[in-house]
């Protein structure tokens, strides 16, 4: 009888062991698979995905400071009140630490508030794929302004942007193109402060296209196309100029006849605008030319007298 009992005990002993053995086990199989499971979410988490644009540009805070009190000292004084800390701090607020595809317009209008000025009638001019040669035209001729030639565009221009989730809120590395998410941070920004240059608009306005694009000089997709055109405001704006340049010694796939500058003409005149276009702005051509002396396209009398 003590034998029998004795080795019920050790049945009894056996099973408890062999339970908590079980009982440990699946504990650490229950804690290995919430590790992949969340190292597997971490991989796939936004603020882990590459963009394939180029990231914030090294240096921003100094950057965007440098440019804004530059702008103020040597171009116009006469915005010598403008905070350009709280500039920073709101450009910075609007996607520090956000997801960069979560970008909304009241993220920037605190920016747009503190960074916006008059612009004078008869000096705004818009553009469409001729970056290089608008901006060389406006430091050379003073009387015309482009948005890039505004506060707001100045510090801004050709610099990259957007924010990260996580720590240290700002990527370095890379942002989505508006391919990616249409909602980035650069997007955002440039579409409002599209806006707010052609609301501002004022007495004769002009655009300058490329007439050299084999896709037309004139595209609804381009922020001219989809968003300025489109908030000019007609009780402001007396005449539109519409300047048709083509590349030197390059195609003429387009001029003022063309079927892009009939649609925008259209699009004008629905408007009740008036327009007047003109192909190779002689101004601008000339600043061409500059660059290209010795061409047929540069020369200065086309006909003998």
């Amino acid at each position: 009888m003590p034998f029998q009992q004795g080795s019920a005990r050790t049945r009894q002993r056996t099973v408890l062991l062999v339970g908590i053995v079980v009982l440990l086990a699946a504990l650490v199989l229950a804690v290995v698979l919430a590790s992949l499971l969340t190292h597997g979410k971490q991989e796939v988490s936004p603020q882990m995905l590459k963009w394939q644009d180029r990231g914030t540009t090294k240096n921003l805070q100094e950057v965007i400071l440098g440019r804004c009190y530059n702008y103020i000292a040597e171009r116009y004084p006469e915005l010598g009140d403008k905070d350009c800390l709280k500039i920073w701090e709101s450009l910075k607020d609007a996607f520090i630490y956000k997801n960069p595809c979560n970008i909304t317009a009241e993220d920037y209008q605190p920016l747009m508030e503190l960074a916006s000025h008059p612009i004078p009638c008869n000096k705004s001019l818009f553009w469409s794929k001729t970056h290089d040669l608008v901006h060389r035209y406006t430091k050379s001729n003073q009387n015309f302004l482009t948005l890039e030639d505004t506060l707001l565009g100045y510090m801004a221009d050709r610099i990259s942007w957007c924010g990260d989730p996580s720590a240290p809120g700002i990527n370095y590395e890379s942002c989505p193109k508006r391919s990616e998410c249409e909602s980035n941070p650069s997007s955002v920004f440039w579409k409002m402060a599209s806006k707010m240059f052609a609301e501002a608009a004022c007495g004769v306005v002009q655009v300058m296209l490329n007439g050299s694009i084999e896709a037309g000089a004139f595209r609804s997709s381009s922020i001219f196309g989809s968003i300025e055109v489109f908030n000019l405001n007609p009780d402001k704006v007396s005449e539109v100029h519409i300047w048709v340049m083509h590349d030197i010694g390059g195609p003429h796939s387009e001029s003022c006849s063309g079927h892009s500058i009939k649609r925008l003409k259209s699009i004008l005149e629905e408007r009740n605008f008036k327009i007047i276009c003109e192909d190779n702005y002689r101004p601008v051509q000339l600043l061409q030319c500059v660059r290209n002396p010795d061409h047929t396209d540069c020369r200065l009398c086309t006909n003998s007298t």
